[in-house]
């Protein structure tokens, strides 16, 4: 039962604790930080970035087509064919 006790006395003295603002805030700041002016800021400084790209020989798709006779079940067929390979350009 006393254990019980002191718990609960615990926890409302931190929950008082937390709900009223500790003196030395209210001593630094004198008034709400609505009413205080805001300090100008400024950007944060970055160092210049650099980008090197270096090119790669551009590539295309050079392309043969033809026609070829198949021989199916239905009968001959003439059928597209095509062949790609990549060139640089």
């Amino acid at each position: 039962m006393r254990v019980r006790l002191v718990i609960a006395i615990v926890g409302i003295t931190a929950l008082s604790e937390a709900a009223e603002p500790s003196p030395s805030v209210a001593q630094q700041t004198g008034t709400s930080p609505i009413a205080q002016p805001s300090a100008p800021s400024l950007p944060p400084q970055h160092a210049a970035r650099r980008i090197t790209i270096n090119p790669r020989p551009l590539l295309y798709r050079r392309c043969t087509d033809w026609y070829e006779l198949q021989n199916r079940p239905s009968g001959t067929v003439l059928y597209p064919q095509m062949r790609c390979w990549w060139v640089r350009g």
